[in-house]
C-alpha cells in the first residue's frame, strides 16, 4: 500500500526522535522486533527482493582482498538464489556521489559464481522516480538472478535525512514518499537488510522499508546482533582509543551499563582523561595543540567541556571501583618520546613505557579472571597512534599480541572494526579474537546506547498492518 506524504512525515519524525508519543526502543527490543530471513521462506520463486547490501568495499585483485563486507552477504544472497528470488542489491560506496559500484558488482558475481547485472542510472533525480530500465531488467531476469544498482549516494535524495531535524520533515516527506512508493511499485515489495555497517540515516535503509510488504534482517546482520554484539554488552574490560573525542560519549554509555571493571585508554579519550585526572589531583596536564583554541576546527581538538565530562567519569568510576589505565609517555610529532606533551606539541602515539603499563594491566586482568565461572568479555576499539605511519605504529603494534594473550587465557575478545580491525589484520591474525566486526561505527553506536536507524526502521516496518 502506498505511503502518503503525511504518513512519511510521521515515519521520519519517529526516526529523528521528534515524536514524543512514540516509544524509544532499546537495541535489544529493535533486534527482537526485526523479522529474520527465515520468515521469508514462503516468498515464491521469481519474486523481486530488494537487498540493502553492505557494498561499501574496495575489492582487491582476488577474493578475500578488501571484500570482507561483500563476503558477509554471501549466505543471505545464496539463500535468495536457492529460493529463486530476483535479488536487487543497492547501497553506497564512500561518501562521494561519483564513486561507482561497478567493481563491487563484479566481485559479488565472483563470490557467488554467477553473472551479475549492473545498472548505472536507475533514478530520475529531478522527480525521484525509478527509471523504466530497472523494472525492464527485473522482468527479463531469470529466477535466481542478481542485479546491482549504482551507488545510492549518487542521488541527493539518499542523503537528505543526514542533518535533518524533526522540524524539517514536512518539507522532505513528499520527495521521500515518492521514492519509497516508486521502489515498492517498480522494484520490489520485499526488503532484506543485510548492511551491518550502514549506520547513517540513509534513505535506502531508513525510508524505503516504509512501503515494503515484507521485511527481514539478513543472516549476517542478525548473527552479529544476536551473538558477538550482544556479548559485548557484557564487557568487563574496554580498550578504547581513537582521534575523535566524541568517543568519550560512547565510553561513558558503556560504563553506565554496569559491567565494566577496567578501562585501558589511549588517543584523544586518554588525553581528556589524563588532564581530568591531573586536575582532580590538584595539578594539570598540558595537552599541547589538542587543547589550543586555535585548533577548534581540527578533529583532534579537545574542548574544556570534554575535560569536565572526563572528570565526572573518573569520579563516578572511582566510586564504582572501576580502574583506568592511561599512557605515561608519548611519541610526539617529531618522533621524540616524552612524558609530557606541552605547548605547541602533539602526540601521535603512546611511548614504550605506556606499552609496558598496558601489558601489566592486561596481565592483572587475566589473573583476576582466572577460574571465573564464565569467561570475561573484552572489547577493543581503535588504535593507539597514527599506525599507518611506521614512525607512530609501535604502540598499536605492541598491543595487538595482547589480544591473543587474552584469548589464549580463555577470555572472549572482540575488536570493534574500523581502525582496530585494520590493525589486527596488519599485526595479527583473525583467529586471535572471538570476532572482529566489519563496522566500527555501528558497533560503537550500539554499545553506546544510540539508536541504529536501520534497525528502528525495520522494527517500524514490521509493525505495519499487513506486513
Amino acid at each position: 500500500m502506498p505511503i502518503t506524504t503525511e504518513a512519511m512525515a510521521a515515519w521520519c519524525r519517529k526516526l529523528l526522535g521528534g515524536d514524543p508519543t512514540a516509544p524509544t526502543l532499546s537495541l535489544e527490543q529493535c533486534v527482537a522486533a526485526s523479522p529474520r530471513l527465515a520468515s521469508l521462506a514462503d516468498v515464491p520463486s521469481g519474486t523481486p527482493v530488494l537487498v540493502r547490501g553492505d557494498v561499501d568495499a574496495k575489492p582487491g585483485k582476488e577474493i578475500g582482498e578488501g571484500d570482507i563486507r561483500l563476503r558477509s552477504m554471501k549466505e543471505t544472497l545464496e539463500y535468495g538464489r536457492k529460493k529463486g528470488w530476483i535479488q536487487i542489491i543497492f547501497g553506497h560506496i564512500g561518501r562521494e556521489p561519483e564513486k561507482s559500484l561497478d567493481k563491487v558488482a563484479k566481485r559479488i558475481g565472483e563470490i557467488l559464481g554467477c553473472e551479475v547485472t549492473f545498472i548505472e542510472d536507475w533514478l530520475n533525480p529531478e522527480t525521484n522516480t525509478v527509471t523504466d530500465n530497472v523494472p525492464a531488467a527485473i522482468k527479463a531476469a531469470a529466477p535466481g538472478s542478481v542485479i546491482v544498482l549504482q551507488n545510492t549516494r549518487k542521488y541527493n535524495i539518499e542523503r537528505v535525512l543526514w542533518k535533518a531535524k524533526p522540524a524539517d520533515v514536512d518539507g522532505l516527506a513528499g520527495p521521500l514518499a515518492t521514492l519509497a512508493n516508486e521502489m515498492a511499485e517498480k522494484v520490489a515489495k520485499v526488503y532484506v537488510s543485510e548492511a551491518f555497517s550502514a549506520g547513517n540515516l540513509d534513505t535506502s535503509t531508513c525510508v524505503v522499508p516504509a512501503t515494503m510488504q515484507r521485511v527481514a534482517l539478513g543472516d549476517y546482520v542478525a548473527s552479529q546482533f544476536d551473538g558477538p554484539l550482544g556479548d559485548c554488552l557484557k564487557a568487563k574490560m574496554i580498550i578504547f582509543s581513537g582521534l575523535k573525542i566524541d568517543k568519550l560519549n560512547n565510553l561513558e554509555s558503556m560504563i553506565a551499563r554496569g559491567t565494566v571493571r577496567r578501562v585501558l585508554a589511549a588517543g584523544s579519550v586518554a588525553m581528556a582523561l589524563k588532564k581530568a585526572a591531573a586536575q582532580l589531583a590538584g595539578g594539570d596536564f598540558d595537552l599541547g595543540m589538542s587543547e589550543d583554541p586555535a585548533n577548534k576546527a581540527e578533529a583532534y581538538y579537545i574542548p574544556p567541556e570534554r575535560i569536565e565530562q572526563a572528570k565526572k567519569m573518573l569520579t563516578d568510576a572511582k566510586a564504582k571501583g572501576i580502574e583506568f589505565t592511561m599512557p605515561v609517555d608519548f611519541v610526539l610529532e617529531d618522533g621524540q618520546v616524552s612524558d609530557q606533551v606541552g605547548p605547541g606539541r602533539q602526540q601521535f602515539d603512546v611511548g614504550p613505557k605506556s606499552s609496558e603499563v598496558y601489558a601489566a594491566a592486561v596481565a592483572k586482568f587475566i589473573a583476576e579472571e582466572k577460574g571465573a565461572a564464565e569467561p570475561a568479555v573484552v572489547f577493543h576499539n581503535g588504535v593507539f597512534g597514527m599506525f599507518e605511519d611506521e614512525r607512530f605504529e609501535a604502540g598499536t603494534k605492541k598491543f595487538v599480541p595482547e589480544l591473543k594473550r587474552m584469548t589464549d587465557a580463555g577470555l572472549r575478545v572482540y575488536v570493534g572494526g574500523g581502525e582496530g580491525g585494520k590493525a589486527l589484520e596488519k599485526y595479527g591474525k583473525e583467529e586471535w579474537v572471538a570476532c572482529s566486526f566489519t563496522a566500527g561505527g555501528t558497533v560503537l553506536a550500539a554499545l553506546g546506547g544510540k539508536q541504529i536507524p536501520y534497525l528502528a526502521a525495520l522494527a517500524m516496518a514490521a509493525e505495519k498492518p499487513g506486513t
